[in-house]
């Protein structure tokens, strides 16, 4: 059982670091994303604010709420 345990909390400290690179990346292909979207001012500026939002996030070192936050922006434009 303790090494259940164990792994579980190894698996987790390494998560965080992973995330930390994903970030910027998806910051890139939002912004990439964005110059050439066909999506409505609103959207547009939804996925503004949730970029900036995301990026604050990932300075702040909470990289797991930054990655979901940028999935919602990567969604309304439509890309992975």
């Amino acid at each position: 059982m303790k090494s259940v345990i164990a792994a579980a909390a190894l698996s987790i400290a390494l998560a965080g670091p992973a995330f930390a690179f994903q970030c910027p990346a998806d910051i890139a292909k939002i912004n990439a994303a964005l110059e050439s979207a066909s999506i409505s001012d609103e959207q547009k500026a939804q996925v503004t604010e949730l970029r900036d939002e995301g990026e604050r996030l990932h300075q702040s070192g909470q990289h797991q709420d930054s990655v979901n936050t940028l999935a919602q922006a990567k969604e309304i434009l439509g890309i992975n």
